[in-house]
């Protein structure tokens, strides 16, 4: 198998995207789509998120410390895209996109009442590490629509049709292949 050489460069890929929201101190919003999240930690549970600092949100984010995150689907793929191209600069988000700010339980941003899934935090560690600062946080609160909700009570994020980011194309999640630990479950012969 032929593989080409290139120069180092972030090829994780696909990821998660998110719409993260962050309000002021004044409590004016705003919405930023980022491909670089993840998880952190089990216990406590921790996120993290790299912004450039020359991003709308970045000061907000440096003075308020507190962010959602909100993950996305097909049906706001649109929305995803144009946060992510639009600065909050010059529009509001919310209005422009007919977004539902809704009321968050645990920090002063806005969650986006048509995501699936809101995950309040608190940034506990800021990293500067070159073209992008890592912000380390906390999860105070998560917020799941009971839309996706089956009869055992078990979340179903599939139903939502969630995406992900790959070399600056959206895809949605496909199939299920399996489930964790399946490769060592006892089959029945």
């Amino acid at each position: 198998m032929a593989k080409q050489l290139w120069k180092p460069g972030n090829m994780l890929y696909p990821l998660p995207v998110v719409m993260v929201t962050v309000a002021d101190r004044d409590g004016k919003a705003n919405i930023l789509t980022v491909a670089w999240a993840g998880t952190v930690c089990t216990n406590p549970p921790m996120v993290s998120i790299s912004v450039r600092p020359g991003r709308y949100s970045y000061p907000i984010l440096k003075e308020t410390g507190e962010f959602v995150i909100n993950l996305s689907t097909r049906d706001l793929v649109y929305a995803v895209d144009y946060c992510g191209v639009r600065s909050g600069r010059d529009v509001d988000k919310f209005e422009r996109l007919h977004l539902t700010k809704a009321a968050p339980s645990r920090v002063s941003a806005p969650l986006i009442g048509e995501s699936p899934v809101n995950i309040e935090c608190k940034v506990r560690e800021r990293k500067p590490l070159g073209s992008h600062d890592l912000f380390l946080a906390e999860v105070m609160a998560v917020h799941a629509d009971e839309r996706y909700m089956d009869e055992n009570h078990r979340f179903c994020l599939e139903l939502a049709r969630p995406i992900v980011y790959s070399h600056g194309v959206y895809y949605e999640c496909g199939e299920a292949l399996g489930s964790f630990g399946y490769s060592v479950r006892r089959r029945n012969s």
